[in-house]
């Protein structure tokens, strides 16, 4: 199968088999900023999340227009690392003047690892799974009365017919929401990156992006415990009924350098995909290559460019973090 750019663990996988969205009805996006999701109620289980913790040190204003970059350094080659938005509307305008400057000359290009795709050695198995989650009913035909409403009501609200959600697995409807809410709102979190390269191809700069198989991750949605599954999909129910007004306002941030105000982002869909068996792994190892690939970088004298999503940079363990504790020099946004 094709790779698949943009997606989450396992959205891919319920994307594959569900197909897309009949419609996909983006009409731009909330202006006004609205308050957060609430927290679950008591003695709910809350989604994990291990980005969470923030270093806060790093977490700093640009001084320069534009979106915030760092910079890593061996004292012989420098990476400059963006940081780039977890999710923001589609075709959010920002300063490309610090990218094309850094690109002049630059070694190689380090894009986000997010791609995701499945071997077809696994995609009998995968499919297997993906079967079992499969219903010949609407998910909501599953639910009570009250919660059956809200269901529907958050699905109308997107244009997606009940027919979308066949399957009584409450996690595997909650991330086919969240991403058909995603759709429906105008929202991505590869346009950064897709930006970069265009440039890097530009400035004739090598890129590296590396990909990975989930086959063997499809089934995990089934052995998700269902409290923990139940409290994914009412955050993002939660999401969609708030509108995405908080991803509007953390974008603009973004793009002007706010680094504290682009971290107040939603991220109920990135909760909800580390609650499933193996997706704290996954998401280890991600950060471990991110890390290798930039000492990769700093081998060649000069300098590179990574682009790495803003939480997994910053987060305590995170990318950064990584690199600080093996004894490269890192320098913030406000720093000169």
């Amino acid at each position: 199968m094709g790779v698949r750019k943009g997606l989450g663990l396992l959205a891919l996988a319920l994307i594959l088999a569900w197909g897309p969205p009949r419609e996909s009805l983006a009409q731009g996006v909330l202006l006004q900023p609205v308050a957060p999701a609430p927290p679950p109620p008591a003695g709910q289980p809350q989604a994990i999340d291990p980005d969470a913790v923030l270093v806060e040190e790093l977490v700093v204003v640009a001084r320069e227009r534009g979106p915030a970059w760092w910079t890593v350094s061996n004292g012989t080659s420098t990476v400059y690392v963006l940081g780039a938005p977890s999710l923001a509307p589609k075709r959010t305008p920002w300063d490309l003047t610090l990218l094309q400057r850094r690109l002049q000359g630059a070694n190689v290009v380090i894009l986000p690892f997010q791609e995701v795709k499945v071997h077809l050695a696994g995609s009998l198995g995968a499919a297997w799974n993906l079967m079992r989650l499969r219903t010949t009913k609407p998910f909501e035909d599953s639910l009570d009365g009250d919660g059956r409403a809200r269901f529907a009501a958050a699905r109308e609200k997107i244009g997606q017919p009940a027919s979308r959600y066949k399957t009584n697995n409450a996690l595997a409807a909650g991330l086919l929401l969240a991403g058909d809410y995603r759709d429906h709102s105008n929202l991505t979190n590869a346009d950064t990156a897709k930006v970069v390269k265009v440039y890097a191809k530009m400035a004739k700069v090598p890129v590296v992006q590396k990909s990975y198989d989930i086959g063997s991750l499809m089934g995990a949605i089934i052995r998700t415990p269902k409290p923990a599954a139940r409290a994914c999909l009412d955050a993002v129910l939660q999401q969609v009924e708030a509108g995405p007004g908080v991803t509007v306002a953390a974008a603009r941030a973004w793009a002007e350098g706010d680094t504290p105000g682009a971290l107040e982002n939603e991220r109920t869909y990135e909760r909800c995909i580390n609650q499933v068996p193996g997706a704290q792994a996954f998401d280890a190892r991600t950060k471990a290559d991110q890390v290798a690939a930039i000492e990769q970088a700093l081998k060649t004298p000069g300098h590179s460019v990574a682009v790495v999503q803003l939480r997994p940079l910053l987060a305590q363990g995170g990318v950064l973090d990584q690199l600080r504790a093996k004894g490269y020099q890192v320098k913030t946004p406000g720093e000169a």
